[in-house]
């Protein structure tokens, strides 16, 4: 069996030490004095001498900064987490005296005065057995040692001997612990807790894009976060040039899992919300009913954007006439009109074929200066592109687009909309687009987010959006078509992670199959993963939920916990909706009473008045994304922000409030879904309503 040594315990270490636990400690402290080393050798260099200018000078010194800030010592967060002895010398000869290898497993690699490892990053390739080493397969692993820390402070270790056949096959009790540790303060380090067939998908190849489909507590956003820390320290030269980017579903969400980044060894991913990508040069101010946003979302709204702005080419009707000296030269309007077909079917991108036409037509002026014993050379071809003439006639028959007002007319005139929404939309669909009031101008309307997505689409039809080399997509099943495409820009010559549940699917518009999703991403040949093992939900809690499953998601798999929690689990239902509120406050009480992190889970609607009941009690509460600290441990939480988020103990009320909250049942059961599946430790559902019949069956 593991050994589970504590601080008292007086087990021999492989090194022969009588106290391991204690050999253990003088290891991280000298780790960490290496590192400080490390961070105060780059804090002395002196680059007075060695830059040409300021520009250089500014540069450099800004690489020692990132350095030096890279070489900070989290002090909570655990320098190493285990240890790997091999049976034989990994790359080389063993050292002197030694009779195998051995390697710390931590956050970011850790050198002595000598340059000898003392950490090494969790990436390396040495480190990947820590994660995939089994009996069946050690992996050339004799020892894989797990540590266990508190507030920082090492305080247990625990033993798998990989090729002993009399040890027995059993599940970490560290990790158990390490997954079911009390909340306070940010999301935590969560390197040390991967699985796995979360690491194979963690460390495939930057080439190809993955998809990962999971239910609650599978880990999905820890893979996506190890991903796409591993593709940074794999591919960091080239992710440097072509960037990299965390897409969340919100702004709560973004700030709670941008804590646990330094702890995988990355300081520096930008992150943003689909929101965010498309807001560039708009203000949104208002909101589309639901099914208005269904069909702004649809997929069929890029076709009406192409057709509308394809409609600003039109036929020239007069030749261009070039005065150069005392030379005219007369391009005729047929020739013109072939250079227009021309550019049309290449399918070039409005703004382009707009830059391009003028050289078209220079090109022909060229040519008949040549005919006529004239040696023309680039600069003169450009000079007849800027011409007054080839100007007008090019402003005349393809003339500029402002992706913004080619949106401003669709949802304003309705003529305009049914002629390039024809046989695409509906005539009831029309009429949903179409603003009851129009706006006179781009800055006074009152633009929803599915309308930023529309002028993002009509910008990149005028000119092509920027591309990233990698982008990770959280709670990817939420989005619309629309919004696929959004994304699916910002990776076109990239990859994608893309993560989600469709279970967890709680908008009008969100994907029912992954084919579906990845074929508007523009990443139809992604890999499809699918995680069923649950490591965070208990199971009482998770087959609770999954009542629900045949509702929402019919054929998708149940997680399947692999954490037995008895008594997580209790449904009270109240006398009366009077007595709810104090039944609530009660509950969280109740929940207080334990360590860890607390969420009450409400319908939207409810929030202000359990807000209220909160404070008439005595306590003081978070909003979603705020710490919790050891003084503030409660926070109040809208169901609809509740996707992502996780707390030790939950207090859920009335659960038929958030399904009713939302435009349809399906939604707002899925809404409901994800509501019951935050805790970690313990679920306490109140209901004065009947609950969902899915729920209750």
């Amino acid at each position: 069996m593991p050994a589970h040594v504590a601080e008292s315990d007086s087990t021999p270490d492989p090194t022969g030490t009588t106290d391991p636990l204690a050999h253990e400690r003088a290891h991280l402290a000298a780790s960490r004095a290496a590192l400080r080393a490390m961070r105060e050798d780059v804090q002395a260099l002196d680059i007075r001498d060695v830059t040409a200018n300021w520009v250089n000078a500014a540069v450099l010194q800004s690489q020692i900064d990132d350095r030096i800030k890279a070489l900070a010592d989290l002090s909570h967060t655990p320098l190493f987490f285990g240890r790997l002895d091999y049976l034989h010398a990994v790359g080389g000869e063993l050292a002197e005296g030694a009779d195998h290898e051995r390697f710390y497993i931590g956050r970011r690699h850790v050198h002595d005065a000598a340059g000898d490892p003392m950490v090494i990053d969790w990436r390396a390739p040495v480190s990947q057995p820590y994660y995939q080493a089994s009996r069946t397969n050690p992996q050339d692993v004799g020892l894989r040692r797990r540590f266990g820390y508190t507030g920082g402070e090492l305080t247990a270790y625990e033993d798998e001997h990989l090729t002993d056949p009399a040890e027995a096959e059993h599940t970490s009790r560290l990790l158990q612990a390490e997954i079911e540790r009390p909340r306070v303060g940010p999301m935590r380090d969560i390197v040390a807790t991967i699985q796995p067939e979360q690491d194979e998908i963690v460390r495939s190849g930057l080439g190809g894009t993955v998809c990962v489909q999971g239910g609650p507590g599978t880990g999905k956003t820890a893979v996506g976060l190890h991903r796409v820390a591993y593709l940074l320290y794999a591919h960091r030269e080239r992710l440097a040039r072509t960037g990299t980017l965390v897409i969340g579903p919100n702004r709560s969400f973004l700030h709670y899992i941008e804590q646990v980044l330094p702890a995988l060894g990355e300081l520096e991913v930008k992150q943003a919300t689909v929101d965010d990508l498309v807001r560039t040069g708009v203000e949104v101010r208002g909101e589309d009913e639901a099914a208005t946003a269904v069909v702004k979302g649809d997929a069929r709204m890029a076709e009406v954007l192409r057709r509308a702005i394809r409609s600003h080419v039109t036929a020239p009707v007069e030749p261009v006439v070039v005065v150069r000296g005392s030379r005219r030269w007369r391009v005729p309007a047929y020739e013109i009109q072939e250079m227009v077909d021309e550019l049309l079917s290449r399918d070039m991108r409005y703004g382009a074929a707009h830059e391009a036409l003028p050289q078209r037509i220079a090109h022909a002026v060229l040519v008949r200066m040549e005919e006529a014993g004239e040696a023309p050379d680039d600069r003169v071809q450009n000079a007849v592109a800027r011409n007054p003439a080839v100007k007008a006639a090019v402003k005349a028959v393809w003339p500029a687009v402002d992706p913004a007002k080619v949106v401003l007319r669709l949802l304003s005139d309705a003529e305009f909309l049914a002629a390039h929404a024809e046989g695409l939309l509906s005539e009831e669909e029309q009429k949903r687009l179409l603003w009851a009031k129009p706006a006179r101008s781009v800055k006074s309307a009152k633009w929803s987010a599915a309308d930023a997505v529309l002028i993002d689409e009509a910008g990149d039809l005028v000119a092509r959006t920027h591309s990233l080399g990698h982008v990770v997509l959280d709670e990817a099943q939420d989005l619309s078509p629309m919004q696929y495409r959004a994304v699916g820009r910002r990776c076109s010559t990239g990859s994608a992670t893309v993560l989600g549940d469709l279970a967890q699917g709680t908008t009008p518009w969100s994907t029912e199959s992954w084919g579906e999703a990845l074929f508007h991403l523009g990443k139809a040949d992604a890999v499809v993963e699918e995680l069923t093992a649950g490591f965070r939900v208990p199971r009482e809690v998770i087959a609770y939920a999954s009542r629900l499953l045949p509702a929402i998601s019919p054929g998708l798999a149940a997680v399947e916990s692999v954490r037995e929690s008895p008594g997580s689990l209790a449904v009270r239902e109240v006398a009366s909706a009077d007595e709810l509120d104090a039944a609530v406050v009660a509950a969280c009480e109740e929940s207080l009473r334990h360590e860890g992190s607390i969420g009450l889970i409400a319908a939207d609607a409810r929030i202000p008045v359990l807000g209220a009941a909160l404070e008439a009690a005595g306590h003081a509460y978070l909003s979603p994304g705020e710490e919790t600290t050891a003084a503030s441990r409660l926070t109040l939480v809208p169901a609809s922000l509740a996707k992502g988020l996780e707390y030790d103990y939950v207090v859920l009320d009335e659960p038929g409030a958030v399904v009713d909250g939302e435009p349809d049942e399906r939604t707002g059961l899925r809404r409901l879904y994800v509501a019951l599946t935050r805790a970690v430790s313990g679920l306490t559902v109140l209901h004065a309503a009947p609950l969902p019949e899915a729920l209750a069956a």
